[in-house]
């Protein structure tokens, strides 16, 4: 079949990381001649090339001191396929987390492994006892096929689950570079003894279909330049979304007969959640169905959606860089025939599918084979000892006293096991003993959320997720307890800048850093992650989330649909759509409170909203202060502007509403002057 024209966009001149790929030799230079220098950290070059070998160059951003250097250190990530950690390779990151890192281990929203805070000088020693036990973290970061996702359950008697993981690993052999680069910087050229490629894919990785792979012996799929952007991948069966598969460049679904076996995927392709602010060319994207592969056609297929981007996404603009655009700009059909050029078939239609719902195996479960499993919460997947809660403890006594494998989940999460069940009481006491919650203890918002690192490592993060989510959640708790929805929950999510590693744009309500403490909020996602949420709200201050939110959930709770379960918040917004949520929310902040009754008490829908007002003819600010009784007239204090200033700075500091504040320090004066 004839290819399309290379478009115009791959004709302008390439981006500066381009002719950095192009000039590295192979991932080697100028990594391999700066790791032997005598200093803290590497060049602007060469943290470029260094992602490609699972690392990217940090400072911690609260040291930060003008005129000196600033704190350099290195964040470490592994590559796991489907999420799969050893024993001997826990214990390993557990160690080296304590002996070169800032003695946490972070959970990834890609069934991955992060270490903080390792030094330059310690890198190499950390990635080498990595790979020697049974680990990697080459293809980790940097423009290429990233941490291959699938389900994380074990289960033993449910053979797409196996076949799921089984793919995903064969999927990212397949796509893992072939230079020698990595191992000749980081082992001085020796190969870690690792699982032997199946043959299939050794043979894949060799066949070229019309240009499937380039004239290259050392990178016959990637070249020189490797991909345009990252590239990331999952695998999974009917019905399981616990991959979030509509986020990833391509997904394949497993396909099996009445007996079970396997005979093909379903293929999908074209999601990316990435964009830019103020960058309206820049959006996050669902992937599309694509087609359906016959097993013994998958790495070929694989190979060609790969060759389709890498020959024509777009190589000098970064922003516009990943498969979502080419597919966006081009049209699905026209990146089909593409596909099916390098393919050399027409591609077969599409299987039908169950819906797709979201799993997070937390708990205890029966692995089929008469052995366990169990899912443990991560909050924000960050595995430290911190006060009554000591998880990184309890996982240390228990792999190394049962040798319980691990998966890592697309939650930041982890599994453990093969555990035996006459020891299901043991280690329940392990961890009950560390003060670890099982998932019935957990709040729904808290195990339902997902933040991502952001400040103080992250160099892109322009305000706080991991540190603060915890209080935003404590937040929304009380705010929904206020507003009479004391059992409802919904799916959070927040990141500290718009690149959305949390996924923040499948949410509910995602919260996206926009500036110093403010965020883009979005809503009406699903809780299934099968839909894309929108912009509702710009530059949000931390302060005002629940002058925000809680018109959209009185709303919520006055309108919400019970036909045949409860509707869900994400579902309510998109039903309803923005223009409806603004007009209520507008309604809400200047009419009379409603009050209704419910579960037999009165219940006040009312906003105590502050407004500032400034008359014509006057210097004063007057705080208006909305009645808390049906059809009152609104009362309005007048204070001087230094006052209210004085007065909105302490709020801020407390993290109080500003009516909250002015009413208690009222209420104080009344009180010592026995007016109360």
């Amino acid at each position: 079949m004839t290819q399309f024209a290379t478009p115009t966009a791959t004709a302008r001149k390439l981006s500066k990381v381009e002719g950095l790929k192009e000039q590295s030799n192979y991932l080697r230079e100028p990594v391999a001649t700066e790791l032997l220098q005598d200093t803290n950290s590497f060049s602007e070059n060469a943290t470029q090339i260094l992602k490609f070998h699972g690392s990217y160059q940090q400072d911690d951003r609260d040291n930060r001191v003008k005129g000196q250097e600033k704190d350099y250190q290195f964040m470490l990530r592994t590559r796991s396929p489907g999420g799969f950690i050893p024993p001997q390779l826990y214990l390993t990151i557990d160690r080296l987390s304590d002996e070169y890192g800032n003695q946490t281990i972070r959970a990834t929203t890609r069934q991955g492994f992060q270490l903080h805070g390792i030094l330059k000088q310690n890198l190499k020693t950390a990635i080498a006892a990595i790979v020697k036990n049974m680990g990697s973290t080459l293809g980790a970061c940097g423009d290429i096929n990233r941490n291959v996702m699938a389900p994380p359950a074990p289960y033993k008697n449910r053979p797409e689950y196996k076949y799921a993981w089984e793919y995903a690993n064969n999927v990212a052999d397949l796509l893992t570079p072939q230079s020698g680069a990595y191992y000749e910087i980081w082992l001085d050229g020796e190969i870690a003894i690792s699982g032997e490629e199946d043959p299939e894919v050794v043979a894949a990785r060799k066949r070229n279909i019309n240009g499937s792979n380039l004239e290259d012996e050392k990178e016959p799929i990637y070249g020189t330049n490797y991909m345009p952007r990252k590239f990331k991948c999952s695998v999974t069966v009917p019905g399981d979304n616990s991959v979030d598969l509509f986020s990833q460049d391509l997904s394949l679904v497993v396909i099996t007969n009445a007996e079970g076996e396997l005979i093909g995927f379903d293929v999908f392709a074209g999601g990316g959640l990435g964009r830019t602010h103020n960058q309206e060319e820049t959006f996050p994207r669902l992937a599309d169905p694509i087609c359906y592969v016959d097993k013994a056609d998958v790495y070929d297929l694989v190979k060609a959606i790969v060759a389709t981007q890498r020959d024509y996404g777009d190589r000098a603009n970064r922003r516009h860089a990943r498969m979502k655009y080419l597919i966006e700009d081009w049209g699905v059909e026209k990146f089909k025939q593409t596909v099916e050029g390098y393919f050399g078939k027409p591609l077969e239609p599409f299987k039908p599918l169950p819906e797709f719902k979201y799993l997070d195996f937390l708990g205890w479960h029966k692995q089929g084979d008469g052995k366990l499993f169990l899912g443990i919460s991560i909050e924000n997947g960050r595995i430290k000892d911190e006060g009554d809660f000591k998880l990184k403890t309890a996982l240390k006594e228990i792999v190394q006293k049962y040798q319980l494998p691990i998966y890592l989940t697309p939650h930041q999460n982890l599994i453990l096991t093969e555990i035996e069940a006459g020891k299901k009481g043991e280690i329940a006491e392990i961890l009950d003993r560390n003060g670890i919650k099982t998932e019935t203890q957990i709040d729904p918002l808290v195990r339902y959320s997902m933040a991502c690192p952001a400040l103080p490592t992250c160099g892109l993060a322009i305000t706080e997720a991991e540190r603060i989510i915890p209080s935003i959640l404590e937040r929304l708790r009380t705010l929904l307890v206020k507003v009479g929805l004391k059992e409802e929950h919904f799916v959070v999510r927040m990141t500290g800048c718009p690149n959305g590693c949390a996924r923040p744009y499948l949410a509910e309500i995602g919260f996206v850093g926009q500036g110093p403490d403010a965020y883009q909020i979005w809503l009406g996602g699903d809780r299934d992650q099968t839909r894309l949420a929108q912009p509702y709200m710009d530059k949000v201050s931390i302060q005002d989330i629940e002058t925000t939110l809680e018109p959209l959930l009185v709303y919520f709770r006055k309108e919400q649909s019970q036909q045949e379960k409860p509707e869900s918040f994400g579902d309510f917004c998109d039903r309803v759509g923005f223009e409806a949520l603004r007009s209520f929310s507008t309604s809400y902040q200047t009419a009379p409170a409603d009050v209704e009754l419910a579960n037999g008490h009165l219940i006040n829908y009312g906003m105590e909203k502050t407004e500032v007002v400034t008359p014509v003819e006057s210097t004063e600010t007057t705080a208006t202060t909305q009645s808390t009784t049906p059809n009152k007239i609104r009362r309005r204090i007048s204070v001087r502007d230094d006052v209210y200033d004085r007065l909105k700075q302490a709020a801020a500091r407390q993290g109080k509403p500003l009516v909250q504040l002015a009413t208690e320090a009222i209420e104080a004066y009344l009180k010592e002057n026995g007016d109360s």
